[in-house]
């Protein structure tokens, strides 16, 4: 009956080694991919190196689910560029080209107004109350090339957020019961 015992305790010792490894190997990949996230921010001074078109306001240029990769330098904004800019108070960015620049006399800082290239009007209506023009600090990054539609995924799990939480739960899922 002891060779028994042995055998359980043994079984018991494997299943916990191969959770424990399953555990290490899942914070390693998290682990790496917030490593690399934190590279590309530091190589592309942007703090969003990637963002997904989630509107049709630049078709033809970039389609809802195309990615963007961006890239901040300290060169002066040009009006034509695609930039990526976030408003006080908003959480989403939004993608649209630069139509025109006003440069400040008595400060030197340069004023932008942004438009999506599908869109009757300029961006005004979309700056925050009272606000007429883009600043430097509201430009997140200029779009320096783009991958079409491979962000469609993400629009569909802001679609549909119960896509999202099977995914991750399937995820989860997988990573507890795979044996490699």
């Amino acid at each position: 009956m002891g060779w028994i015992g042995d055998t359980v305790d043994s079984i018991k010792s494997i299943k916990i080694r191969q959770n424990l490894h399953q555990a290490i190997t899942l914070g390693t990949i998290v682990a790496s991919a917030l490593i690399i996230w934190k590279a590309l921010m530091c190589i592309t001074g942007t703090e969003s190196p990637v963002v997904v078109v989630l509107s049709g306001s630049m078709e033809p240029g970039f389609a809802r689910g195309d990615i963007l990769f961006l890239h901040m330098s300290k060169d002066p904004i040009r009006a034509g560029e695609i930039v990526v800019y976030n408003i006080d108070g908003r959480q989403i960015p939004i993608v649209h080209r630069v139509i025109k620049l006003h440069e400040r006399r008595n400060t030197g800082e340069t004023e932008i107004l942004t438009k999506g290239d599908n869109n009757y009007d300029d961006d005004v209506s979309l700056y925050a109350p009272g606000q007429d023009w883009l600043h430097r600090k509201h430009i997140m990054g200029r779009a320096v090339g783009f991958l079409p539609y491979a962000g469609y995924f993400t629009i569909l799990m802001n679609d549909y957020p119960l896509l999202k939480y099977v995914l991750i739960g399937g995820l989860g899922l997988l990573a507890m019961t795979s044996k490699d």
